[in-house]
C-alpha cells in the first residue's frame, strides 16, 4: 500500500539508494497498477549528443516504468525554431516516446519563443499558462514565469481555489529557490506565487533554468524540485547551503515520478543510467504547520531580480 496516515503527512522520506547502474538495480519506485507516473526534463533542447543520451535513457527506463506523459520545465527549443529545428532538438530525440503515444506538457522558458504555445506536441492549446488533471484528486498548473503579471496570477488563483483536487502540482521555468550560483533564487517570482502556494496548499512545485538537479528542503511544507540537466549541464554551479537537501552538476538527469494515495515517490536518473537521488513526498504539507525541517534561509544573499524584456510580437505560428 502507498497511503500513509495523516500524522505522517508534511515528511519528506529519503531513500537510501546509493548511485548505482540502472540495469543493475531497476528502477525504485513502486510502479503499482493504478498510480499516475510521469517524468520530468528540463532545459533539454539542444539537439546535441546529452540531449540524445537523456532521451534515450528515458526510452530504456519506459520498458520498466511506464510513464504516461513528460513534463517540460522550459528551454525547450535552443536557438533558432524553423521546422528542422524543432525536428532536431524535440521530434527525433523523443520519437520513440511521441510513437508511443506519450504526451508533452510544456512550460515556457526564458530562450523560448513565444510561438512554442502553438506547437501541437507540447499541449499548450495556444496558452502561455494552463491546467489538467491527469486522473482523480490529481491537478498540474504550467506557469509562465517570464511574464508573470496580474493576469495569470488572477486566473492561477481561480483554478487553485476551483480544482478541489487533493494533490495541487506546479511547474514553471524559473525557480523560487534555488542554490545556483549563476541564477539563484528569484525572490520577485517567490513574492508572487508562494503566498498563493500556501493558501491553497499546493504540494510540490517543479522548475528548470539551472543547469543542475536540486531537492531543496521542504519550505513552509511545500517540496521544490529543480530539473534543468536533461540538454544542458553548468558544473560547479551549485552552492549548496541550509537550503539544498540534494544537488547534483556533474552530469545529465531527468526525473521519474510516481503518485499513488498521499505519496509522491521520485527518482533521479543521469543519463548514464545512476540513480542521482530518491525519495517520498507525502501530500498536503502545507495545510499544516510548517514542516520542522524548515531550514533558515539567511544563508542565501538575496539578489536584485532583473527587469523582465517586453516579449516581442510573435511570429506567425509554426507547423
Amino acid at each position: 500500500m502507498m497511503r500513509l496516515g495523516r500524522t505522517l503527512l508534511g515528511v519528506l522520506v529519503v531513500a537510501a539508494c546509493g548511485t548505482c547502474p540502472l540495469q543493475a538495480q531497476q528502477v525504485n519506485v513502486p510502479n503499482e497498477t493504478g498510480s499516475l507516473k510521469f517524468a520530468i526534463i528540463g532545459d533539454s533542447g539542444t539537439g546535441d549528443a546529452h540531449q540524445q543520451s537523456v532521451a534515450q535513457m528515458l526510452w530504456k527506463v519506459h520498458q520498466q516504468f511506464a510513464y504516461d506523459f513528460v513534463l517540460m520545465m522550459g528551454d525547450n527549443i535552443y536557438g533558432g525554431e524553423s521546422t528542422k529545428d524543432f525536428e532536431k532538438k524535440f521530434l527525433t530525440p523523443y520519437k520513440p516516446m511521441l510513437d508511443a503515444g506519450i504526451k508533452f506538457y510544456a512550460a515556457l522558458g526564458n530562450h523560448d519563443s513565444p510561438n512554442q504555445v502553438y506547437y501541437k506536441q507540447f499541449s499548450m492549446n495556444g496558452e502561455h499558462y494552463y491546467t489538467f488533471k491527469p486522473k482523480p484528486g490529481v491537478r498540474i498548473f504550467a506557469l509562465d514565469s517570464n511574464y508573470m503579471d496580474a493576469k495569470q496570477l488572477i486566473w492561477f488563483e481561480k483554478e487553485l481555489a476551483a480544482s478541489g483536487s487533493d494533490w495541487k502540482i506546479a511547474f514553471f521555468h524559473h525557480p523560487i529557490y534555488s542554490s545556483g550560483g549563476t541564477h539563484g533564487s528569484d525572490y520577485a517570482l517567490r513574492d508572487q506565487l508562494e503566498p498563493l502556494f500556501l493558501k491553497y496548499h499546493v504540494d510540490v512545485v517543479f522548475a528548470g533554468h539551472e543547469h543542475f538537479y536540486e531537492r531543496i528542503k521542504p519550505q513552509k511544507g511545500i517540496q521544490y524540485f529543480i530539473s534543468g540537466g536533461a540538454g544542458k549541464v553548468r558544473k560547479g554551479d551549485l552552492h549548496p547551503d541550509d537550503l539544498v537537501a540534494k544537488g547534483f552538476d556533474a552530469g545529465y538527469h531527468f526525473m521519474l515520478i510516481e503518485i499513488g494515495g498521499d505519496q509522491m515517490h521520485f527518482q533521479t536518473i543521469s543519463d548514464r543510467g545512476d540513480t542521482i537521488d530518491s525519495g517520498i513526498v507525502l501530500r498536503n504539507a502545507a495545510a499544516g504547520k510548517p514542516s520542522s525541517s524548515q531550514p533558515s534561509t539567511t544563508a542565501t544573499v538575496p539578489k536584485p531580480p532583473l527587469p523582465l524584456p517586453k516579449p516581442a510580437a510573435p511570429p506567425a505560428p509554426k507547423q
